[in-house]
C-alpha cells in the first residue's frame, strides 16, 4: 500500500478529507498543522471557516511556486502558514499578505543542494517588515543538523500566535 502524505493528493477521495476535518474540528484540544503542495484543491473544498486550532499551509521551494500563496489565501483559516523547505532559491516575487507564520530551511541528505544566506535573509526581511512569525528551522547538509539553525547569530523560534475564530464560540 502506497502512503500519501499530502492530504490534498488527487489519489485522496472528498468525502476522506471531509472526515478527517471533521474529526480535526472535534478535537480542539490539539492544534493540527496541515500542510500541501496542494492549496487549490484545498481552497476548493475548504469552503467555510476553519477554527482556530487547525491551520493550513503550502509549500514553497522557489520563485516558481510562489503562486501556492495565492490558492492558501483564498482558505478561510485563521492561521495560514508557508514552508519554504528545502528552499531552493530566491523568492523576489513572495507575498506575505494573509500569511501568519513562515518556516524556512536548507535541504539535507546525500545529494543535498545548497542554501544561499541571501535567499533567506531577503525572506526574513519581508517576514520581519510584515510582523509575520519566523522559523529558521536548518541550513541542511548531509544530515539535518549539519548546518545549524542560527541565522545571522540568532535562532530563529517565532510561533503565529492563534486567533480564536467564530467557530470556536460558537
Amino acid at each position: 500500500m502506497n502512503s500519501m502524505s499530502d492530504l490534498f493528493h488527487p489519489k485522496v477521495p472528498d468525502n476522506f478529507i471531509y472526515d478527517v476535518f471533521e474529526v480535526m474540528t472535534q478535537a480542539a484540544r490539539h492544534t493540527f498543522q496541515i500542510l500541501t503542495k496542494r492549496p487549490q484543491r484545498a481552497a476548493g473544498l475548504l469552503t467555510s471557516e476553519l477554527p482556530s486550532h487547525i491551520w493550513i499551509g503550502t509549500s514553497i521551494e522557489n520563485d516558481s511556486y510562489v503562486f501556492r500563496a495565492d490558492h492558501l489565501r483564498r482558505i478561510d483559516v485563521p492561521i495560514r502558514f508557508l514552508s519554504c523547505e528545502p528552499l531552493l532559491g530566491p523568492l523576489p516575487s513572495l507575498d506575505l499578505s494573509g500569511v501568519s507564520w513562515v518556516i524556512v530551511g536548507g535541504e539535507s541528505g546525500p545529494g543535498h543542494r545548497p542554501l544561499e544566506v541571501e535567499w533567506v535573509r531577503e525572506i526574513r526581511g519581508k517576514v520581519v517588515a510584515a510582523d509575520v512569525a519566523f522559523f529558521f528551522k536548518q541550513w541542511g547538509g548531509h544530515t539535518a543538523k549539519a548546518g545549524g539553525r542560527q541565522l545571522d547569530g540568532i535562532e530563529w523560534n517565532q510561533w503565529p500566535e492563534p486567533a480564536i475564530s467564530e467557530s470556536d464560540t460558537a
